[in-house]
């Protein structure tokens, strides 16, 4: 302003004004933008924090259930499961909530979209029901061998939508509970014991009765066969070069293999020493005469 010039007060007063009311419009923007923006960190924080409390919650569920001795893992394993998904659904209500959707707002909006869901997810749903299925009749519990529809291996965990298996050359084979639970289901660990079946060739010319006293001796022997049933060999079979010998042992499932094994050798072994042959394809070159 010039030495002398009179100031406008009128135009200061305008400007003031103006910028009143540009920092009152930016207030009432952030005033309602604020309380989305309060409840957008409210919803991430309960998200985070629900998840973390539905994993805990789980572990320590499954835990504590899997600890009682009337209680196998399986059951412990899908209630700690299902304990997880319903935690997390009140989860998914309380973030709704805070945005204004009451829970009967959503029942009602789930119930209207319940057959497009249905619909979309018609594999996952007969899994879930699969896994109902598998829990209360229990044709395999964790830790047990079976075959579900040629597919073996040891069963290692079992939840609302899968069934998790571990072969023998641990490798990992996830199953949907709606193929588990519509599929032949060979448990080769629900009984305590096994029995093993075994078949040894001998050659005609040799003693069939000294040969079954050597397979019983052999399965006496070893402490894994149970006495009772008694070890059962007979003859089952005449071959085209052999005479075949069944012998039919009862051990703990746990041993089955091992004495199916060790059992196989020592047979062979003492065979070997007490003269009796195993007959075996071979060719026999003939000579013509002059």
């Amino acid at each position: 302003m010039k030495l002398g010039q009179v100031p406008d007060l009128g135009a200061t007063a305008r400007g003031n004004n103006r910028k009143e009311h540009d920092m009152q419009a930016m207030m009432e923007t952030m005033g309602s933008y604020g309380p989305l923006l309060m409840n957008g960190i409210k919803a991430l924080a309960v998200l985070i924090i629900g998840w973390m409390v539905a994993g805990v919650v789980r572990s320590v569920l499954r835990r504590k259930i899997n600890a009682s001795e009337h209680i196998d893992n399986t059951l412990g394993n899908f209630v700690a499961s299902m304990v997880r998904w319903f935690i997390l659904l009140m989860v998914l209500v309380a973030v709704l909530g805070l945005f204004g959707i009451e829970a009967t707002s959503l029942v009602a909006v789930l119930g209207a979209a319940t057959l497009a869901i249905g619909l979309a997810l018609q594999g996952t749903l007969s899994d879930i029901a699969a896994g109902f299925m598998l829990i209360l009749f229990r044709p395999y519990k964790l830790g047990q061998y079976v075959d579900i529809g040629g597919t073996a291996g040891t069963v290692k965990d079992l939840n609302l939508f899968t069934t998790e298996l571990v072969t023998p050359d641990n490798v990992q084979i996830i199953l949907p509970n709606g193929q588990a639970w519509g599929k032949v289901i060979t448990n080769y660990s629900h009984h305590d014991t096994r029995r093993v079946d075994f078949v040894f060739g001998i050659d005609y010319g040799d003693d069939a009765n000294k040969a079954m006293q050597i397979i019983t001796d052999v399965a006496k022997a070893d402490d894994r066969v149970h006495a009772d049933p008694a070890p059962w060999v007979r003859v089952t079979n005449l071959g085209d070069s052999s005479v075949d010998l069944t012998a039919r042992l009862w051990c703990d499932a746990g041993d089955y293999w091992e004495l199916k094994f060790a059992i196989t050798k020592t047979v062979k072994e003492t065979f070997d020493k007490k003269g009796i042959s195993i007959p075996y394809p071979h060719s026999v070159e003939i000579q013509k005469e002059g």
